[in-house]
């Protein structure tokens, strides 16, 4: 399997950043000092591992690291949402739509409905109040496909 990424950043990787990485997919200690369990783990200190974290997330080679909650369980809601956004307006609506903190996996597909997101809320009316404000500033219309059934698809991606 190669290890170059569509955007070539795999020379920004060490073995060291690889093998962190992949440990901490799903393997993250749920310890009072998680970092320097993590580094025990690793062969350094735990200085190094949350200034390799750092460098990165700076880097953009890592987009987030935190932990996955199941929102409904305290109270919040996530919803699958889209949008259909007429080809010259694209660049505009994204930003538009981006910049709401409740938006979460912005993508562009091909198909009527071309712009799919997922909005996440401290509660379950905020799901239609930020469907409506995101109607307001795009102009365009918000449809929601609520949570029908979930599934635990545990997707792990090798460094």
């Amino acid at each position: 399997m190669s290890r170059a990424t569509a955007k070539g950043q795999a020379s920004l990787l060490d073995e060291t950043d690889r093998v962190l990485i992949n440990m901490l997919q799903g393997d993250f200690p749920l310890v009072r000092k998680p970092f320097a369990d993590v580094a025990v783990r690793l062969g350094i200190d735990e200085r190094q591992v949350i200034d390799r974290l750092q460098r990165l997330l700076d880097q953009r080679v890592l987009t987030r690291f935190g932990p996955m909650f199941q929102i409904e369980r305290i109270g919040g809601a996530f919803c699958l949402a889209a949008i259909s956004v007429p080809e010259p307006d694209f660049e505009r609506v994204t930003a538009e739509v981006n910049a709401f903190a409740e938006v979460a996996h912005n993508y562009r597909r091909d198909h009527a409905l071309n712009m799919w997101f997922v909005l996440a809320t401290e509660n379950p009316q905020g799901i239609a109040e930020t469907a409506r404000r995101i109607e307001a500033a795009t102009g365009l219309p918000v449809f929601l496909f609520p949570k029908e059934r979930e599934y635990f698809v545990e997707m792990k991606l090798e460094a």
